[in-house]
């Protein structure tokens, strides 16, 4: 089975999957889209109508990483 995501938070279409790496905390920020056979796929690259929520998953998971560090101490 494949590693998991600790955490994930969704805006959009953008998502930020928040990772536990023994206590180090790292997060990737994707955006979905749907490829022209019509399935979905994930990209790293993204528009400028993307930014908004790409700041905003990034600030939440700050926000979500502070509090699994404070509550951890």
């Amino acid at each position: 089975m494949a590693n998991q995501p600790i955490h994930k938070i969704k805006l959009a279409l953008i998502t930020a999957a928040i990772w536990d790496n023994d206590g180090f905390f790292s997060v990737d920020v994707t955006r979905a889209y749907r490829a022209s056979d019509g399935n979905w796929q994930s990209s790293t690259s993204f528009s400028h109508a993307d930014l908004l929520n790409v700041a905003k998953c990034a600030e939440r998971a700050e926000i979500w990483i502070g509090r699994q560090v404070n509550a951890a101490k």
